[in-house]
């Protein structure tokens, strides 16, 4: 909190598709927010009214730099196109839970699913047991449970889990990397899933939202408090599609993704 009593978050991330939307909505509540980047000046053109910070999120000192006289720390990093996640992902997350160790400050985390398995069918809570069986989700499941570790140390940590994002500046995500190509008319889809299977979607500005108003309860919740977000349920995987459609004015040809 700054000397005027005003909150303060420290966002890492805050250029991508999460991390500026939770920025922005805790602008709009009032809080300042510091945003740490390795090009700062350049970051900074876009949203000129945030504190932005030189820094690397791999770096601890970087992190608790910015980090200082912060209430919050909202870990939205992640590798840049989700490459070498092995070697980037768990140092960047020790760089977080240290400074929030130092400083006092809750940290927030945008949560996946990648970090459960098959054995977690047909419906998943937030305390349902963590199995993956991928790559990336034995590293998301390693995080959180590196987060539960300094929770129990004292650290306040808050996990809102959700499904696919998808909105208004969702660049690093499956819907605009995957299905759709950012700025062209989706005349042809490729959906990631058979035919007749579900699939969980996530509006960024709904996850935004739902977790500054967790952010703003942080005090009422448990020290590690983790919650699942329900989202948007497409139950046969042709919901989206159609909605591209109606969007645009025609039909998509859907292209099928293993």
């Amino acid at each position: 909190m700054d000397q005027l009593g005003q909150k303060t978050a420290l966002v890492l991330g805050a250029t991508g598709g999460i991390g500026s939307a939770v920025a922005t909505r805790l602008s709009d509540a009032g809080w300042t927010v510091r945003a740490l980047h390795r090009n700062a000046v350049d970051a900074s053109q876009s949203r000129p009214g945030w504190d932005w910070r030189q820094g690397d999120a791999l770096s601890a000192s970087d992190v608790l730099a910015a980090a200082e006289g912060a209430d919050l720390i909202v870990h939205a990093v992640n590798p840049p196109g989700y490459r070498n996640w092995g070697e980037l992902v768990l140092p960047m997350i020790e760089s977080s839970i240290a400074a929030a160790r130092a400083t006092g400050a809750t940290i927030l985390l945008p949560g996946t699913i990648y970090n459960f398995g098959l054995d977690t069918f047909p419906v998943l809570v937030e305390d349902s047991p963590q199995n993956p069986v991928t790559a990336k989700g034995r590293i998301r499941a390693e995080m959180e449970r590196r987060l539960e570790e300094a929770a129990a140390d004292g650290v306040r940590v808050l996990i809102v889990r959700a499904g696919d994002f998808f909105g208004p500046g969702a660049a690093n995500n499956w819907f605009s990397q995957g299905m759709v190509r950012p700025g062209r008319p989706a005349r042809s889809v490729v959906y990631p899933g058979r035919r007749g299977t579900g699939h969980q979607w996530a509006y960024i500005p709904d996850v935004a939202e739902t977790m500054l108003r967790l952010v703003e309860r942080r005090d009422e919740l448990p020290t590690f408090a983790v919650f699942h977000m329900r989202g948007v349920w497409d139950g046969d995987g042709t919901a989206m599609i159609g909605a591209i459609g109606r969007a645009q004015g025609f039909a998509t040809r859907v292209w099928t993704f293993p």
